[in-house]
């Protein structure tokens, strides 16, 4: 039977983080949170809960989240962020196969919750995540700030487990423009770092785009007004990011 270590990491978040951590109490054998110098009350909760409390610059998701690994007490490792949680099905999914581990690591649907609505459609649900594997086959890796896990054997040894994590994302549009700001800041850098550029393509079409794709073929008419919202704010973030990158190009 594998022994799992859930790794978190964290900055601010104590409106999150007891959630998280009450979530994986019954499947975690070790519990280490890599958090970023916050200032409020993350690492007074973090050691109330009986978690392992480290502090890390912090010098991009990627990069923080592949060091965060190396705190890990054993080699087979859940990744959440602090705004995450696991449902009981999940949780009865990833103790099952502690028994019965056959795979480098599994995937899982995620469903997020935005600003008190479940979101089923906008291409936000199932989004499926690799979050449980074995930390010695692979490695994070993606586009700051979208990170994500790769196997270095690809996907062909991975499994599923039913089940979801609750992403309890933006409680507030305007926490959601806010961020959309930072987060479109750091993709332009990134993707200059990788030497892409910006031309009136991206810049002018790639927005709309994002919005018929999201709005109507991914059914964020059915969630509503927060479907909407969200659609029209991840146009504008894909619109931000290529007007920053190309100020950089500049």
């Amino acid at each position: 039977m594998p022994e799992i270590s859930v790794v978190i990491i964290t900055y601010n978040e104590e409106k999150n983080i007891a959630r998280c951590l009450d979530s994986v109490k019954e499947i975690a054998d070790d519990i280490v949170v890599v958090d970023s110098f916050s200032t409020d009350k993350t690492q007074e909760i973090c050691k109330s809960k009986g978690a392992r409390f480290v502090q890390h610059k912090f010098e991009g998701h990627i990069e923080q989240k592949n060091w965060a690994i190396t705190q890990a007490k054993h080699p087979h490792v859940l990744s959440l962020d602090a705004d995450e949680a696991l449902d009981e099905k999940l949780r009865k999914s990833i103790l099952s196969i502690k028994n019965n581990w056959k795979h480098d690591g599994y995937y899982m649907n995620r469903l997020t919750n935005y600003c008190g609505k479940w979101i089923y459609h906008c291409g936000w649900y199932p989004d499926r995540k690799l979050r449980l594997w074995d930390s010695r086959k692979g490695n994070w890796g993606g586009v700051n700030p979208h990170d994500k896990y790769e196997l270095k054997e690809g996907d062909k040894n991975s499994g599923y487990l039913e089940g979801d994590i609750l992403h309890y994302s933006y409680y507030s549009i305007e926490g959601h423009k806010l961020q959309t700001e930072k987060f479109s800041t750091i993709s332009a850098n990134a993707l200059f770092a990788k030497d892409t550029r910006a031309n009136w393509v991206k810049l002018y079409l790639s927005p709309v785009v994002k919005f018929v794709q999201s709005y109507f073929l991914k059914l964020g008419i059915l969630d509503g007004y927060y479907g909407f919202q969200i659609c029209k704010i991840s146009a504008y973030s894909t619109y931000l990011k290529y007007s920053k990158l190309k100020k950089l190009t500049k």
